[in-house]
């Protein structure tokens, strides 16, 4: 059931692999019950892939997991069979494929507090354990959220796109304050209730939506719950910060932006899909939303490149697998070519402001990813896991 740490499918075995065969003990198997049966005197060395990382985390990696394994890779292609620990990003997709590819793959610590890049059930059922960090950057994504809604109802792009040295309109550029706005907030968890406090400081009106509506919380940082409905409706900026499950998949579309008031302002700094991309560009058009702060879209690669030269890529790559050529997956090819053109069209407009997915990206914010990232993989390897999802 569970493969011996010593055990090497390329046959020689490095110094620590020999420490390992003279001491043979196993990884824990996450289907295996309790942690507490296994008898850990010494913590096991590891074999733990990063994917997606820079020369600075690469450092605090080598250093926190020192006795360890550790292996830095630029995709989940890259990744070896022999693999104990993977640490992906969030633009890593975790698939049943994959883990079946790597059955001694035993513990995923995501980089991340979201887990929707990983198939979950998938993990389960292969047994193997899946840590996150629970909380790390509420107050910057917070902080973050207000820098989009700044930029927005003071119309900083298209001040700084304004014709250099012909004749500067005031009108054309102006702006608005955030006192007195009623600001919705969906998703009140540690994020969402640092933008409401944080909502306080502009004097803002704030009305929240969610499953869990603790009376203590709204009466601490003075606001008000209230169904999606109502918020839609009498909120001028909506925020969100719900998580992407089934439920929300969408939650903003062509009907509940149709219950917003004219013109309304959104901000998006939690996951795309939250917002359908397709009723979001009608809505801009139409004037029914006025402006977008958004750091999350569908398909984020828009985000960092042109539209046409990742569209060239793809047909390049469908191009040259005549195996795919006529499959059942061309229709999920025509659509996400069309998501990233209808994003490229919506992140083109003077009235978006559009940040490429870095809301999470302070020093402070990092830094705790960073250390609870190697907590949650030395506690494994102790066999006292600590932030297991489910």
């Amino acid at each position: 059931m569970v493969e011996n740490l010593a055990s090497h499918p390329g046959g020689a075995l490095s110094s620590r692999e020999k420490g390992a065969a003279q001491n043979p003990r196993r990884l824990p198997h996450p289907g295996c019950g309790s942690f507490a049966r296994f008898d850990f005197q010494q913590p096991f060395t590891v074999i733990i892939y990063f994917v997606e990382t820079e020369p600075g985390e690469q450092k605090f990696y080598t250093h926190g997991l020192v006795g360890h394994d550790v292996r830095f890779v630029p995709t989940l292609a890259e990744i070896g069979e022999d693999v104990e620990v993977l640490a992906p990003f969030i633009n890593a997709k975790i698939t049943g494929d994959l883990l079946a590819a790597h059955p001694r793959l035993r513990l995923i610590a995501t980089r991340s507090t979201a887990t929707d890049h990983l198939d979950l059930p998938a993990c389960q059922a292969h047994g193997v354990a899946v840590a996150h960090v629970p909380f790390h950057a509420e107050t910057t994504v917070a902080e973050h959220t207000f820098a989009l809604l700044l930029a927005i109802s003071r119309r900083m792009r298209e001040v700084m796109l304004a014709p250099k040295g012909g004749r500067f309109s005031y009108e054309a550029t102006r702006g608005f304050e955030l006192a007195g706005k009623t600001l919705g907030i969906i998703g009140m968890g540690h994020i969402g209730q640092r933008v409401a406090h944080l909502a306080q400081a502009f004097e803002m009106h704030v009305l929240a939506c969610d499953i869990e509506q603790p009376a203590h919380v709204a009466s601490a940082l003075g606001f008000k719950f209230v169904p999606l409905d109502e918020l839609l409706a009498h909120s001028e900026i909506i925020s969100l910060h719900a998580p992407l499950v089934p439920a929300t998949y969408h939650l903003l579309n062509r009907e509940t932006l149709a219950k917003c008031q004219p013109g309304v302002i959104i901000i998006n700094t939690a996951r795309g899909s939250l917002i359908d991309t397709f009723a979001l560009r009608d809505a801009l058009d139409s004037g029914q939303v006025g402006g977008a702060g958004l750091d999350v879209l569908q398909d984020e690669r828009v985000m960092r490149a042109p539209a046409s030269k990742i569209i060239a890529a793809d047909i390049i790559a469908h191009l040259r697998s005549d195996a795919l050529a006529y499959d059942a997956r061309d229709a999920d090819r025509i659509r996400e070519l069309e998501e990233l053109m209808l994003g490229d069209a919506v992140l083109a407009r003077s009235n978006v402001v559009c940040t490429p997915h870095v809301a999470f990206n302070s020093i402070e914010a990092v830094e705790r990813l960073q250390q609870m990232t190697v907590e949650n993989i030395t506690a494994f390897a102790a066999g006292r896991p600590v932030n297991l999802v489910g």
